[in-house]
Order: structure tokens, then sequence, then C-alpha cells
């Protein structure tokens, strides 16, 4: 395959005349079809290039599912104001031709939307495909574009669901791809080499950014619009990659993938979990809304070690004599919940990567004691 490098004007200009086609196929609600969106070669030439294998290289599979890292805007210093997920999955992969250097890599849309947008049914979609991937011998890693808004949820979700020790990568970008000095393509260039490397096998989902190797269990967004933005405050970082090479420094000691209960592969759907704020002059109407509009969780992203109004208290504890779990998480960002008389509570997980444990637990048990044993476990 010949070698080149493209100048930022040469990738900016690729980014935005890629394939519409495939962008609006991937629109079109590929989740009722249940089927990922393959992205096509343009010419056979191409399709024939790809196809050449490099046996001393790791085969690594990326799923495209939007997000600022395929989002295109009207002139290169614009950051903020920008379509997400405008660019197609065959477009990102020949934006970066060095990857080829480092694995062999095939490339599908699953769907191509900014990341507030991702519903369980893409989470399930995204999970089941990646279990079927990685369960033959043709692929050695997975890496996932995201947009950063939710990226630290899917994350989890997959660091739960995913059914095999083989490296599961998460990346995304602050900056649109036409932007002034974009970094997607070195975000997804380096997100390849963790995905192939032989020390990532084992680590559960990872999120790969700004040079870091982050746990998906620990790492979370903290800024609205810094390239430096994904932290794991308390934690820390697993790695991080220097001069081309990841390298780690610390394990993440919470069960994770195939030690986890959790079996995605027959759901066609999630229970209904949902957050609800607090603050001063709480009110429970919040509450009764979600049993109302069939809640079958509720998470409480209390003040502090996850506290409750005395208000809040009476509702919840009604509530809960009828058996619907409530676990008691904290907006502060950082810290444990101590263990609470009759509440569940969330361990280190903020409020919404609290919600995908729950949403996941009900499928398996509403026994109290199990699902409290997930919280402290995973």
């Amino acid at each position: 395959m010949k070698k080149f490098t493209f100048t930022l004007m040469a990738f900016v200009t690729l980014m935005v005349a890629c394939s519409q086609e495939t962008v609006e196929q991937a629109e079109a609600d590929p989740i009722e079809d249940g089927e990922a969106v393959v992205a096509e070669e343009g010419n056979e030439e191409e399709e024939a290039e790809q196809q050449e294998v490099n046996e001393d290289l790791p085969n690594i599979s990326i799923l495209a599912t939007g997000g600022t890292i395929a989002g295109s805007g009207s002139v290169g210093t614009n950051t903020t104001d920008y379509q997400a997920g405008d660019i197609a999955i065959e477009a990102l992969i020949e934006a970066v031709p060095e990857m080829t250097e480092i694995a062999n890599i095939t490339g599908e849309q699953i769907v191509n939307i900014g990341s507030p947008d991702i519903t369980n049914e893409h989470l399930l979609t995204l999970g089941n495909r990646i279990n079927e991937l990685l369960a033959t011998d043709d692929v050695d890693g997975i890496v996932v574009t995201h947009g950063t808004d939710t990226m630290e949820e899917t994350a989890y979700f997959l660091n739960l669901v995913v059914k095999s020790d083989k490296p599961v990568v998460l990346v995304g970008a602050m900056r649109p791809a036409t932007a002034m000095s974009a970094d997607g393509p070195l975000n997804l260039y380096n997100a390849v080499l963790v995905a192939g490397h032989e020390e990532s096998v084992g680590r559960g989902t990872l999120v790969s950014f700004n040079d870091r190797i982050a746990s998906a269990r620990h790492v979370t967004k903290t800024d609205t619009t810094v390239v430096d933005t994904f932290v794991a405050t308390e934690e820390g970082y697993l790695g991080r990659i220097v001069g081309g090479v990841p390298h780690y420094y610390t394990e993440i000691t919470q069960s994770h993938t195939t030690e986890t209960p959790f079996d995605i592969s027959d759901l066609e759907e999630l229970p209904q979990v949902d957050i609800i704020y607090g603050h001063q002059n709480n009110d429970p109407y919040m509450l009764d809304a979600a049993v109302e509009n069939g809640a079958e969780g509720i998470i409480f992203a209390g003040s502090g070690n996850g506290s409750m109004s005395s208000v809040m208290q009476e509702a919840a504890m009604e509530i809960m004599e009828e058996g619907m779990p409530i676990v008691r998480a904290s907006r502060v960002g950082n810290g444990t919940v101590s263990h609470k008389d009759d509440y569940l509570t969330a361990d280190s997980l903020n409020p919404h990567k609290a919600r995908i444990l729950l949403m996941l637990a009900l499928t398996v048990t509403d026994d109290e004691e199990e699902i409290q044993e997930y919280y402290d476990s995973y």
C-alpha cells in the first residue's frame, strides 16, 4: 500500500467530502433492522487494497457512532458550532493512513449521531456487535469512535457486557474534524495503538484520549470544551502513550467484562432507570413523576455523601416499600457514597454510570442485596 501523509487542509477537505450516502444510511434508523451499517469502499481497487492483510499486525475493527470526531463546521477556527456525526467511517479511516502501519483496519458505521442521542437500543446493538466480532479469530481488538458527552456511559456499559478479554477502546474528539488543530486524527491513531497492544488485554473497556489511557469504570468528562477533558480524578489513569507506545502503570481492581453476569444477547430492551437530582427546596414530585412514567429504578444524585432532604427521604421510603430500588449517588463528582440503612448506594460511581449498572442489574435480579453487591464489585 502506498504510504503518504495528509496535510491539515487535505484532511479537512476529505472529511467534508465524505460519502453522504453512507451517513444517510446510518441515520435512517439502523437499530430497527438490528444490523450495523458496513462502510463501503469507493471502488474495487480500494476494496482490494483494504483486504490486503499483514499477518504481523493486529486486526482492529473500528465501529463508528458519530460524535465530534466525525463532526464538521463551516470554518477551521470554529470549535463549538458544528454538526456532530457528519462524516462517515471510511473518511475517518482514510484521513489517518498511518494506522495501516500499525494494524489491519476494517470499519463499520453503527450509527452517525451526537452522543446525547445515544439510546438504550443503540447500546444493545453496539454491545452485541462487539461481542459478535470479538468471538471470531479475525478480530484482535475493537475501537469505538463516539461523542464525548456520553462516552463514559457507553464505555461503562461495554465494560459490563463485553464477553471477551480482547481490548475494547473508546475514542473521540473535542474539536470537529474541520477545526484547526483537530484532535481526532491522533486520538484515533492512538486508540488503534492501544487496541492492538498486548498489554491492553484483560483490562476491561478503555478510553484513550489526549495521550492517556483510562478505565471505563473511573474516567469522566470534566470540562465542556478543552481537549484534556477526560480525567480519572481519584483513581488515576491506567497508563499513557509515549513516543507511539502505550505504557501501563496501574491495574483496575473492579470486576468487568467476562467476570460479570450481564448477558445482553437476548435482550430487546433495558429497564427504564431515571436520575433525580438533589438540591435545596427539593420537592418529591420528580420521584412521583418517574414512577408514573414507567421507571423501574431510580438513581438519586444527592448532595455531599448522597444526602437527601427529610421530605425526599419520606417520599423515597414510600416508593421503596412498593419494591422500587432507589440508589443514592453523589452529585459532587468525587468520593464514595457510604452504605446507608435501607438504601442502595453507588459506591464511587457517578449518577449516570450508576444508572447504567442498575439497568443491567435489573435484567438479572430484583434482590437488593445482590444489586448492592454489584455496586460494590463493578
